[in-house]
């Protein structure tokens, strides 16, 4: 091998591991979707064989403690109790709604819901705007007795880096956590699930219910395909520089 041919070679060393880092991204990218794919494909399953048909009844409570949302998340059910309402939180959200074509913005009431046995179930009433966060804007929404509530079995909300700290002293939060809810409200016997109550009109008109979103988009093979085909890409652009270099 020749000084020229060396150097050319060496020459290519930083944009070869350039390359290698960028490629191993991408197929990292491809391959994170190709795994969404499988996944939303699950849920959607889960949906479609759980979501419609008569309601069940809600898992007993001496086997919460055992509960797993794959195994219940999206059925429907009914269950009746007694709201709570001097303890429901409001968690702040987007609803669908054209209000100069954007999102509705404004909050999901989640009511705690005794039942005969005692314990509690979060139960997700609906979405109301932001002007009628206030109870008092809306008192015929809080039904005193028993009532009945069908829909579906829910898992908690998942937080993430970007979901903003619950303010408890204004009763506002940014997850449908159960658990967290009930543990600000001294609440014990709490379901480790909540349930989204369907669409059945409440009493004036809100809380809105039925806001489960039942159709889900899966553009995730789409996508995987766009991230592998930018490496294939960028394999075929480096092997051309590459020969162009050392041929030069």
């Amino acid at each position: 091998m020749t000084v020229a041919s060396l150097n050319k070679g060496r020459s290519l060393l930083i944009p070869g591991v350039a390359a290698l880092i960028a490629l191993a991204i991408l197929l990292s990218l491809g391959t994170w979707q190709m795994q969404r794919k499988a996944w939303k494909e699950s849920l959607i399953q889960q949906i479609e064989t759980r979501a419609y048909g008569e309601p069940g009844a809600i898992l007993p409570e001496s086997e919460w403690a055992r509960w797993h949302a794959d195994q219940d998340e999206f059925r429907k059910v009914r269950v009746t109790g007694t709201f709570l309402h001097d303890l429901e939180a409001h968690v702040y959200g987007l609803a669908p709604g054209t209000r100069q074509g954007a999102p509705i913005q404004g909050y999901y009431i989640l009511t705690p819901l005794r039942l005969a046995t005692g314990g509690i179930v979060m139960i997700n009433r609906g979405f109301v705007p932001t002007d009628l966060k206030n109870p008092a804007t809306r008192p015929q929404s809080q039904p005193s007795g028993q009532v009945t509530v069908t829909g579906l079995v829910r898992a908690p909300e998942a937080r993430n880096i970007f979901t903003p700290n619950d303010d408890l002293a204004r009763n506002l939060w940014f997850a449908r956590n159960p658990q967290a809810i009930a543990a600000a409200r001294g609440l014990e016997s709490v379901a480790p699930f909540l349930i989204d109550a369907d669409a059945t009109p409440n009493p004036g008109g809100w809380p809105r219910g039925g806001q489960t979103p039942l159709t889900l988009p899966n553009n995730h093979l789409q996508y995987a395909v766009t991230w592998y085909g930018i490496a294939l890409t960028l394999v075929a652009v480096f092997a051309a520089f590459a020969w162009r270099r050392i041929k030069g």
